[in-house]
């Protein structure tokens, strides 16, 4: 008879197609036949990485596939991996291979006799290295690895790693707190578990990716922030509503620069040059918040000329609001900067919640 399910390893994948079956090869290697699965959760990949995975789980019962469609994130597909995952240990790893297998059965086994309940695969204590990584890189890593640590103020040396394994006691008592953004999984976890947190460490060696390419790009710095945000101030003001106003800053300024430019680079008129400002200003606005604000849930091809549409909409609604609040206040013997201010508040309450629901809510995010 089979052993029983004891560990479950959740893999997020996106176009990963030709490194599945080597991962699995190699799990087999060092956990056995059985008494484990791997939950690979596929963000739609275009590779067809999802449709490879199900047809090896038609013949592996150790191998199941969760495919999301209309959204992506390493942080929130590793939360929908784990909470479909069946076992009482599980661990969380990279399909490119850079994870050093080897060392899961280290890592169960200081779970199973019970002193710790996360167990970080750690690139930065004795006996582990970050491989062949340039300066830069290394250096990069290190002071966002410090930056984890402040913030966290727990005895962690990587925070930063995407590899390690926990007790489903830890996930269930902190999953409610997890943000699900960006991609480091591990933090968010370290920051939102309850006090208590018995943390051990296995150190390995970070080994260059198997097949295909790396995910990560330019943006992973503003990820990484909107983290550390939420982990901070994400219990008073929602994260995504402190990106949404940053970036409405920013559209401030472009505001005023097109408006100089349309008055007195081209002469137009103050109303015209008024209009064709703001209508830049909102454009940048919708282009800048769907990369990052809402890189998550991003429109592409006719959704993104729709999604423009139904944000100038809002916003153009936001504006009246905002007017009309301003001057009520101001005509009630407020004074003229609590009653801009409070307009310009709920106008930008308005465009974030409208545009939320309409404008990045909709399923239908590509085309």
């Amino acid at each position: 008879m089979p052993s029983s399910l004891e560990l479950s390893v959740v893999v997020p994948t996106f176009n990963e197609a030709a490194n599945v079956r080597e991962l699995l090869a190699r799990l087999q290697a060092v956990l056995g036949e059985s008494g484990w699965e791997a939950v690979f959760v596929d963000d739609d990949s275009p590779d067809e990485t999802a449709a490879l995975v199900r047809s090896i789980a038609r013949i592996d019962p150790r191998v199941r596939c969760v495919q999301r469609v209309g959204r992506r994130g390493l942080s929130s597909a590793c939360i929908e991996g784990m909470l479909a995952s069946g076992a009482p240990y599980i661990a969380v790893m990279d399909a490119d291979l850079q994870h050093d297998e080897a060392v899961l059965p280290r890592m169960l086994e200081q779970l199973k006799l019970g002193s710790a309940d996360l167990v970080v695969g750690t690139r930065y204590s004795q006996g582990g290295s970050t491989g062949d990584w340039d300066r830069q890189r290394a250096g990069m890593s290190r002071l966002a690895t410090r930056v984890g640590q402040w913030v966290l103020r727990q005895d962690v040396s990587d925070p930063m790693s995407g590899f390690f394994m926990l007790r489903r006691e830890v996930l269930d008592a902190s999953v409610r707190r997890l943000s699900g953004l960006g991609f480091k999984i591990l933090l968010d976890i370290l920051a939102s578990a309850p006090p208590g947190l018995r943390v051990a460490e296995v150190p390995f060696t970070f080994r260059s990716r198997y097949a295909g390419e790396s995910k990560l790009d330019e943006l992973v710095v503003w990820e990484y922030g909107m983290l550390l945000a939420d982990k901070t101030v994400g219990r008073y003001v929602p994260v995504r509503f402190l990106a949404f106003a940053i970036v409405g800053g920013l559209g401030v300024f472009v505001h005023m620069a097109a408006l100089t430019l349309f008055l007195k680079g081209f002469g137009l008129g103050f109303t015209v040059a008024q209009s064709a400002a703001t209508a830049t200003a909102m454009v940048f606005n919708f282009a800048v918040n769907n990369i990052l604000t809402y890189r998550d849930r991003r429109l592409t091809g006719w959704a993104w000329w729709r999604g423009l549409a139904s944000f100038m909409l809002a916003c153009s609604v936001g504006a009246l609001a905002n007017v009309g609040i301003a001057s009520y206040l101001f005509e009630s013997a407020t004074t003229w900067f609590l009653a801009a201010l409070a307009g310009v508040l709920v106008g930008a309450v308005w465009n974030y919640v409208i545009t939320q629901l309409y404008t990045w809510g909709r399923k239908d995010r590509a085309a």
